[in-house]
């Protein structure tokens, strides 16, 4: 059995612990409260960016900009986005696994993938898994999300879809839902797909005039839509890693207090076994001088 100083100093140790991730819990509370609005700030504006398109292709307008053409399937680049900070539960390891996943799987059929990673921890986990071919790695990005980071992102992806080094390009992502709850969603980023699906019948379906034109119209859009939705994945991978991490803390702060607890019983009853022990010396020592 331990001693009653080697006891103590693991309570002493165990309630600093408590102390830090209290205080990183604090932390995120108050960052998700932030990346919270933003998310929810952000989801209208790109629903109905995706909504103005799908009506776009509803009407048949036709365009032949290159982010509308499907192309064979042959090289796909899936960008990902972790954080660049651990300790919030399964938040970057999900990411990974999915990522690794949709690959080996070739999920899309396509020949080969490449890998676009946002964040340090993504980077940490799947450099050195084999086959896995890593384009490039972004770092210190989320801390301060903002929309000129977003619209770098995506001029860049935008720039080598284009020139055709890639013929798809996939999003990895964990999307908000609560701070207990976070999902992996996969969606696609290129080639713009806009729903098609007819209005119910009787239901209206309201027409525009475009200026100048529906085509150039059209073809403003798109680029802007890549950078909302890597904007948007952006925030909510944000708001994902702040809930997980808050959520990891708050249970790593109530294993620290049943642990303490445990230690300090564990104390007690080496400290009460230690005093039995003098008494017990003490009497037989005055039983043996009689």
């Amino acid at each position: 059995m331990a001693n009653l100083k080697d006891i103590k100093k693991r309570i002493g140790s165990v309630k600093n612990t408590q102390q830090i991730t209290k205080a990183m819990k604090m932390v995120s509370a108050a960052k998700l409260r932030r990346a919270q609005e933003a998310v929810v700030a952000a989801r209208p504006y790109a629903d109905k960016m995706q909504d103005v398109l799908s009506g776009m292709a509803m009407r048949d307008i036709e365009s032949d900009h290159p982010l509308l053409e499907t192309r064979e399937k042959k090289r796909a680049l899936v960008v990902i986005m972790t954080a660049d900070r651990g300790l919030c539960g399964g938040f970057n390891s999900s990411i990974a696994k999915a990522a690794e996943a949709f690959v080996k799987e070739q999920a899309e059929g396509f020949e080969e993938y490449t890998l676009r990673i946002i964040g340090r921890k993504g980077n940490e986990a799947l450099k050195r898994r084999p086959n896995l071919e890593i384009d490039k790695v972004y770092e210190n990005l989320t801390g301060n999300i903002t929309y000129a980071t977003a619209s770098l992102l995506g001029s860049e992806i935008v720039e080598d879809y284009i020139e055709g080094k890639f013929d798809a390009v996939f999003m990895i992502y964990n999307s908000f839902i609560s701070v207990i709850n976070q999902e992996v969603t996969t969606s696609q980023l290129l080639p713009i797909s806009p729903e098609t699906e007819q209005a119910d019948d009787g239901a209206y379906v309201a027409d525009y005039i475009y200026e100048p034109s529906s085509v150039d119209v059209i073809e403003s859009i798109l680029p802007k839509y890549i950078e909302v939705q890597i904007f948007r994945a952006l925030l909510e991978s944000v708001a994902s890693e702040q809930g997980a991490r808050m959520s990891s803390m708050d249970s790593a702060s109530k294993n620290a207090s049943e642990m303490i607890d445990k230690l300090t019983l564990q104390y007690n009853r080496a400290r009460q076994a230690a005093i039995t022990t003098e008494l017990m010396e003490i009497i037989s020592g005055a039983e043996s001088i009689k």
